[in-house]
């Protein structure tokens, strides 16, 4: 290849013997620094393709090839602050902000410290003298302090109580490392929430997905999520060239959400453990939004499907101000905000559970999932003695193994259309 033309990666030898390839090693990452490209390894391979098929591979890697990877470099530098970010999922992410310092190939100034577990373990404190690497020789990272450099005018870090965006609480749940604001309409979250909002998970608003959410974010259309109900054609026709057509089928798509039965607009407000299948006995429990948002949190965690962490999540939600507000525009808009699913007599699946695995034909999980609920059995994620039946699709994976395992019925989708159906 190299004969050809081709750009190859000049630093190989072929080494007779296992030795003379440990040395090889050694002396690449003693010169790696003076190299034209980043490196933080070494790969030692067999240089024989018969004795390549021989060995073989495992699932994922070759048995004729292991790569050696080099220590990571590191130096010191001086922690000089540590600042708050908010993502877009609400998780508060300290950072750590560096003396510059010179590593692997680049200036690196800041760090992410992950949460404020990593801090106590470090032992980390703002003005510490401390030791960095990059992780894999990518991602810069803080080793550990230099304790007996240290002065006394070095600062304790605290994580916030607050959110430092938007000021709605900051909290740390019960085995969480992570401490994350709440707040619906942190601008830090907003984004993700809208798109969120208006997925298929959500209201299902066709047409109004990511990169449109993007630009109407840009143009100052979209600030929060009750602003999807006041968009005008003419704003939306602007995003694309000749988008009048566009624009009329999103404005049509939007307001047909509007008529959404609840449990999709309890989900798309998306309350921290509460997914569609939650929001659904939450609909069917208490039948309107007033009625939700004044739910005790006992009587929420008695729920079957939703417990003490689910209903503390809930409660918490509903009681934030900007919740209400946004709730309150939203019925201004005209979104349906009363459940009105049918009682349903038909109770076949009464005491059945169901799992589903590999991904079918002609519904999506969630549609199987509401079919299978409103015919008045349950879903499960994982298989067990007491599950009924494994709805298997293409490419189940290791629910199919362990059903077979455990002796469960395992039925098709064609199966599954024919049980719904008959007296239906």
């Amino acid at each position: 290849m190299e004969k050809l033309g081709f750009n190859v990666n000049p630093v190989k030898k072929l080494c007779n013997g296992i030795e003379e390839a440990i040395e090889e090693v050694e002396k690449i990452g003693e010169n790696r620094e003076n190299f034209s490209f980043g490196t933080d390894g070494a790969v030692v391979k067999v240089d024989n393709l018969k004795l390549r098929e021989k060995l073989g591979t495992n699932f994922k890697t070759p048995k004729w090839a292991i790569a050696y990877k080099y220590p990571p470099e590191r130096k010191e530098t001086i922690l000089k602050d540590i600042v708050c970010q908010v993502g877009r999922t609400g998780a508060i992410t300290p950072m750590a902000i560096l003396e510059p310092v010179k590593l692997a190939g680049s200036t690196i100034s800041k760090a992410t410290l992950h949460n404020e577990d990593f801090i106590k373990e470090k032992n980390l404190k703002i003005g510490d003298h401390v030791i960095i690497q990059k992780a894999g020789d990518v991602i810069p990272e803080v080793v550990e302090c230099v304790i007996e450099k240290r002065n006394g005018t070095e600062k304790k870090f605290k994580m916030p109580d607050i959110c430092p965006v938007c000021g709605a609480p900051a909290i740390r749940e019960k085995n969480e490392a992570i401490r994350r604001c709440i707040g619906i309409e942190c601008p830090a979250r907003n984004f993700r929430n809208i798109v969120h909002f208006a997925s298929k998970a959500g209201m299902n608003i066709e047409g109004l997905g990511y990169a449109i959410i993007e630009q109407l974010i840009d143009l100052g259309l979209l600030k929060g999520i009750e602003d999807i109900y006041y968009l005008k054609k003419e704003d939306i026709a602007k995003l694309k060239k000749n988008g009048d057509k566009f624009a009329q089928n999103l404005v049509d798509a939007i307001n047909e959400s509007k008529n959404n039965n609840i449990d999709r607009l309890i989900s798309a407000l998306g309350i921290r453990h509460v997914g569609t299948k939650a929001a659904r006995v939450l609909a069917r429990k208490y039948g309107n939004m007033d009625e939700l948002m004044n739910a005790d949190e006992i009587m929420l965690s008695l729920i079957p499907d939703i417990g003490k962490i689910t209903a503390k999540s809930i409660c918490e939600f509903f009681s934030q101000n900007q919740t209400k507000e946004l709730i309150n525009k939203l019925k201004e808009a005209g979104v349906n905000m009363i459940n009105q699913e049918e009682e349903n007599a038909d109770n076949r699946f009464e005491g059945m559970t169901f799992v589903l695995t590999g991904s079918l034909e002609n519904y999506t999980r969630d549609e199987a999932s509401e079919i299978i609920e409103k015919l008045g059995g349950k879903t499960s994620s994982s298989v067990s003695k007491k599950t009924s039946y494994v709805l298997a699709g293409e490419e189940a994976g290791s629910k199919l193994t362990k059903a077979q395992e455990l002796g469960v019925k395992i039925i098709s989708e064609a199966e599954f259309d024919k049980m719904i159906k008959e007296n239906s």
